[in-house]
Formats: C-alpha cells, sequence, structure tokens
C-alpha cells in the first residue's frame, strides 16, 4: 500500500469515526447543559465549595466567576511548582524557577499547555496528577461553560441570563469530559501506554549503554490532554513518545480524541437554539477547512520538493517512522487548527509551506474545528461578522437567529477579532528587535537565512496568544523574556476575548426575538457556510499576510 492511500484511508476512518459519534455525543451535551437537575456528586462539589448552582448569572456575574476561578487556578498552580521540591514523589526534581513558574501555571489554566520545559526531567508525580491533569479538566470546561453562555444569549429573551457558571463548570467536567476520559484511558492502557508511579530507573538502549526514564500516570493524562484539546505532553517528546502514543491505532484514536468535541458542539448548539440545521451549518463551514487544510498538509509533505527530500523518498524529517508522513501531516492539522498544541512529529521540520499551514491553521483562531468551547464561540463570532457584511451588502440590519446585530454586537465581535492578532504581532516585532530574544533563535545561522527563525518566533506567539500550546522547538523559549511574554499572551489571549463573548452573549440575550421576513439571510443554508468561510479567510489573510510572508512563505520560495 502507498503511503498516500495508507493517509487518505486514515483520513476516511476519522471522518467516518466522527459522524458516528456526532449525533449522540451532540445530543448528550445538550441534555447535560440544559438538565434542570444536579446529580448527588455535583451537590456535595457545590455543597464543599459554597457555590449557588440554581442562581442564575447575568454576564458580569458570570464574567467574574470565571476570573476568579481561572485567578485561583494559576496561584494554586504556581505554588504547587514552586514547592514541588519539599513534595513526595517528586522524583528529586528541584522546584521550578519563579519565571517558568508561572509561565507554565498560565499555560494549563488558559488551556494552552505551552512547555518551555521537558516534563520527563522537571515535574514529579504530584505536579504532573494534582496539578497539570487536574488544569486539563477544568480549563476545558471552562471554555465550554462560555460558549455554552453565548448559546443561551441567542436562545434566550428579554432576560440578560446566561445560566450559572458553577454548574455549567461542574457538569461539564462531571457529565462529560470525565466519562470519555475514563474510557478513552483504558483504551490507551490496553493499547500500551503507560499508567503507574514509578520513579527513575535505567533502561537499556540497542545500540548499548542506558537512559534515565522514570514512570507516571501517562495514560490518565494523555486522553484528558487530547479531549480537552489541551496538548501538554508528560514526555518532552509528547505524542510522538511511545509511552503516550504507542502505535498506529492510538495515534488515530488521539487524532479523534481532538476532535469529537469540539465537532459534536455544533449539534449541541443547534439543539440549544432550537434550530439543528444552524449546527449543520456552522460544522459544514468547520468541515470544509479542516478537510481543505489536511489536504493542502498531505499534499505539501508528500510532494517533499527539493532534492535531499527527493532522495529520501519523502519528508520524513522529524517524522515518527511509526507513523509516516501521512498520520503526521492529520495530526498536526488537527492540533494547529485546534487549541491543542500535542505533537506527534517535529513541526519545525515540516516543509517550509507545511509550517505555513500550521500557523496559518493557528491565525484563523482556531475554529475548524477550534478548542473545547472556544472553537464554537470562535466561530459564532466569526458568523456575526459575517451576517454584517452580508447586511451591508443588502443595506438590511444584519440579524443572526433571530437577534439583531447591532452598533454594540459588531463592536464586541471586533474587540474580539483583533485583540489576539495585536498580541501575537506586538510581541512578536518586539522579539526580532531586542538582542535576548534573538539569541534564542538556536538554528538561524545554522540555516543560514532569518525566515525560518523568524517563523520560530512568530509560531511562539501565535501558538500562545491562541492557546494552543505547540511550538517549532528551534526556538530556546525557556527564558525570562520568552516565558514572562508568552505567559501574558496566553492570558491576554484567553481571558480578554471571553470577556467580550460573555459581553455579547448578555447583550444578545436582553434583546427581543425578531420574526423571520422575507428578506431575512438563511444562515443555515450552504450559501452562508460559503460566505462565513470566505470572511475567515479573507479576515485571516488581511491580518497576517506580511508575517507570514517574511516567515514561511519567504523560506518556501527561496
Amino acid at each position: 500500500m502507498s503511503p498516500v492511500l495508507a493517509g487518505v484511508l486514515q483520513l476516511t476512518a476519522l471522518v467516518a469515526a466522527l459522524a458516528l459519534a456526532y449525533r449522540p455525543l451532540g445530543d448528550h451535551m445538550a441534555a447535560v447543559y440544559n438538565s434542570p437537575r444536579h446529580l448527588r456528586v455535583e451537590k456535595v462539589i457545590y455543597r464543599c465549595t459554597g457555590a449557588d448552582a440554581d442562581a442564575e448569572m447575568r454576564w458580569p456575574a458570570y464574567l467574574r466567576a470565571v476570573l476568579a476561578f481561572s485567578a485561583a487556578g494559576v496561584l494554586f498552580l504556581y505554588l504547587l511548582q514552586r514547592v514541588q521540591g519539599g513534595l513526595p514523589l517528586s522524583l528529586g526534581f528541584e522546584s521550578i524557577s519563579p519565571d517558568q513558574a508561572f509561565n507554565t501555571a498560565a499555560s494549563f489554566v488558559t488551556n494552552t499547555n505551552w512547555q518551555s520545559y521537558s516534563g520527563e526531567q522537571a515535574m514529579g508525580h504530584v505536579v504532573q496528577t494534582a496539578g497539570l491533569a487536574v488544569q486539563n479538566f477544568v480549563s476545558a470546561a471552562t471554555g465550554m461553560a462560555v460558549a455554552i453562555a453565548l448559546v443561551r444569549g441567542f436562545a434566550r429573551a428579554r432576560t440578560g441570563d446566561l445560566g450559572n457558571f458553577w454548574a455549567d463548570l461542574v457538569r461539564g467536567t462531571v457529565r462529560v469530559l470525565l466519562p470519555i476520559a475514563v474510557v478513552g484511558a483504558l483504551v490507551l492502557v490496553a493499547c500500551g501506554a503507560l499508567q503507574n508511579f514509578s520513579g527513575i530507573h535505567e533502561v537499556g538502549q540497542f545500540m548499548g549503554g542506558s537512559q534515565q526514564t522514570n514512570g507516571g500516570a501517562v495514560a490518565s493524562q494523555e486522553v484528558i490532554k487530547e479531549l480537552g484539546t489541551n496538548g501538554g505532553g508528560y514526555f518532552n517528546a509528547n505524542s510522538a513518545h511511545p509511552f503516550e502514543n504507542p502505535g498506529a491505532f492510538t495515534n488515530l484514536f488521539e487524532i479523534f480524541l481532538i476532535l469529537v468535541i469540539p465537532f459534536a458542539l455544533t449539534r449541541t448548539f443547534g439543539k440549544l437554539v432550537g434550530n439543528v440545521k444552524q449546527g449543520y451549518a456552522v460544522l459544514a463551514t468547520m468541515g470544509v477547512i479542516w478537510l481543505g487544510f489536511t489536504a493542502l498538509m498531505m499534499w505539501s509533505e508528500f510532494a517533499h520538493g527539493g532534492p535531499a527530500l527527493q532522495a529520501a523518498g519523502a519528508a520524513m524529517e522529524g517524522k515518527e517512522t511509526r507513523f509516516g508522513v501521512g498520520s503526521s501531516a492529520i495530526f498536526s492539522v488537527a492540533t494547529t487548527l485546534t487549541s491543542t498544541g500535542a505533537v506527534d512529529s517535529f513541526h519545525s521540520s515540516f516543509t517550509a509551506f507545511g509550517g505555513g499551514i500550521q500557523l496559518l491553521g493557528m491565525m484563523l483562531g482556531e475554529i475548524a474545528p477550534g478548542g473545547v468551547g472556544s472553537g464554537l464561540y470562535g466561530m459564532l463570532i466569526m458568523a456575526i461578522i459575517a451576517v454584517f457584511i452580508a447586511g451591508l451588502m443588502v443595506g438590511r440590519t444584519p440579524e443572526y437567529l433571530g437577534k439583531k446585530i447591532g452598533t454594540r454586537e459588531i463592536k464586541l465581535a471586533a474587540c474580539f477579532i483583533l485583540i489576539t492578532p495585536a498580541l501575537v504581532l506586538g510581541f512578536t516585532a518586539a522579539s526580532t528587535v531586542l538582542p535576548d530574544a534573538l539569541a534564542s533563535q538556536l538554528n538561524t545561522k545554522a540555516l543560514g537565512a532569518g525566515a525560518h527563525g523568524f517563523s520560530e518566533v512568530l509560531y511562539a506567539f501565535t501558538s500562545g496568544a491562541n492557546n494552543n500550546g505547540s511550538a517549532f522547538a528551534g526556538l530556546n523559549a525557556d527564558t525570562p523574556w520568552y516565558n514572562s511574554t508568552i505567559g501574558l499572551a496566553m492570558l491576554l489571549g484567553r481571558f480578554l476575548p471571553m470577556v467580550f463573548v460573555l459581553a455579547l452573549a448578555g447583550s444578545l440575550a436582553e434583546q427581543k426575538p425578531i420574526p423571520e421576513t422575507a428578506g431575512t439571510l438563511r444562515t443555515e443554508k450552504p450559501l452562508f457556510a460559503g460566505l462565513l468561510v470566505g470572511t475567515i479567510l479573507i479576515i485571516t489573510g488581511l491580518t497576517y499576510f506580511p508575517a507570514l510572508a517574511l516567515g514561511p512563505l519567504a523560506e518556501g520560495l527561496s
């Protein structure tokens, strides 16, 4: 079987698995967030935390709850790392330095999971399980809660109420993420993934000698790392490490975990607004972009342009022989079009145009299908921009799902789409002129040109501000400058957009629904899906093309 055919068959199997899970999972999540009852375990959690899960919240209260919970998470995870040296099961590792502890705490609480450290050489079992793994669950549940709040803004009328953050957080964790994670962890363990609390020990090598390695609760963290679109690996090699990702089946299974909830949330959206066709329109938009990017990536990597790659027969540098070019291409698109950040190959070693596709996937806002929760609310913001553009073309006040898109709504949507590019381009520009930041571009001189070094910096801040977490990895990001600035980019890139999303949700929830007329734009039709795809690509292109031209495009054409 040719590598190209193998890649196409894997993609076909993945699409079939996602299609089978789409309806039942989407309906389940709609029932979870619409349920009038609390489970017994949920009542215990509310009692222990003092939360009133039945109290409706307007958008300022919902936002305060999100920010307070996330701030507490950053503080707890920071302190846990700072005292690691005195904790049991620390494996002899020292406490984490202040700048790296801040960077890691910000990373995992914002669902980014950017790692400027080697997991097996820095983090003990307590930090990994009680700190990082817990944040993998609750940061994902936070994103889902904000998305559901925006959906309620469309579904509710003249109330301003968006539900209860604490109930949404707990339900998303207990009823959605935990059950799937338990089953997924068992699958990974059965396939050979590691799950223990062993210490450091010597392991023999095939070519003689030995190396040190340590165990850990790898399978249980691996599954929520993918399912919650987090991405932080137990080991430095991430999902390329055989303890995390033993073989071809687990690799495809992990891609499925990355995509299943973001895609299924479009069904949840349709159910909650009372029109599943609206969910299908958003799904179609996400699917077209995802399949298009996957096809471009596979073409770019299988074409293996250049004499060295042609002599080798494939663009296999930096890719696992267990997975090959096709599977690595599918994984890389899945991880950069969502806010996952997990990698099963070395992104910096992809072809120049392949690296550009990865960058562009994150620059879209990671909305196809995007992160857990963040992908849906990002796509709905883009839908609002699209109906606004359509309204300008026909001279009609734009409306979406029976709600007018007025001056306030479009200003909030505009702020949402502008904040991330401002962070990415601003920090990238600063890093290209400061001597200490330039010194971190380790392989620029070796490549003989600055295009790839610029791409490394651009990728780092694109990944951080978009809460992705993957890296080109030729950049030494474990410095005070990058730990601090990427940490700020992650925090601002996560929570400032949430401010605008929740303010928009509150504004929509206060409106009275508008009945459809003959002039209403049918947003459940293929025409609107096409308009939405075009809007996303044009906005992203106009924003980032100059930066892409200086990085991957310049490298690919040189």
